[in-house]
């Protein structure tokens, strides 16, 4: 068990609390790319439970769409070729009422070596009919709504 795992309880609130003082709205992007096969890539962060799309926080002075393709290439090892599409934005404020998550789609993209610095365990594509069990809700309800599954929702 890494260090980043054990200390994940502890440090995610100390950091949320800073965010919170230090800005009124954070923004975090999340990126669903999906090979022709259908298959979707999903990341296990090394500091957080269970399979997610790849994404992170959009630091100031950065355009979302930027930080979404610079999180799909520091977590994935994926360049989108193309612009990315927009998905939706929602509200993710189970942990703070002021965050919110904007996915974008990249239909298309090619591999490339992973700028992440000791953050992602694992990265797969997977088959849209076996994700693993440990998949995040937010990010099934993302690929649900994706397939129309589910119809969309506003909370991430």
């Amino acid at each position: 068990m890494s260090w980043r795992w054990r200390l994940e309880p502890v440090l995610r609130p100390l950091f949320q609390a800073w965010w919170r003082v230090k800005r009124g709205t954070t923004l975090g992007v999340r990126v669903l790319a999906q090979r022709d096969d259908g298959a979707i890539m999903l990341v296990k962060h090394t500091y957080i439970s269970g399979w997610h799309l790849p994404g992170g926080g959009v630091e100031r002075g950065e355009l979302a769409e930027i930080a979404a393709e610079r999180e799909l290439e520091e977590e994935a090892g994926l360049n989108a070729r193309g612009r990315l599409q927009l998905v939706g934005i929602f509200a993710n404020h189970r942990f703070f009422r002021g965050d919110h998550v904007i996915l974008y789609a990249a239909m298309e993209a090619v591999d490339c070596e992973p700028a992440e610095q000791g953050e992602i365990a694992e990265r797969a594509w997977f088959a849209l009919d076996n994700l693993p069990p440990d998949v995040s809700g937010a990010t099934l309800r993302r690929i649900q709504e994706h397939i129309g599954i589910q119809g969309k929702s506003l909370e991430w």
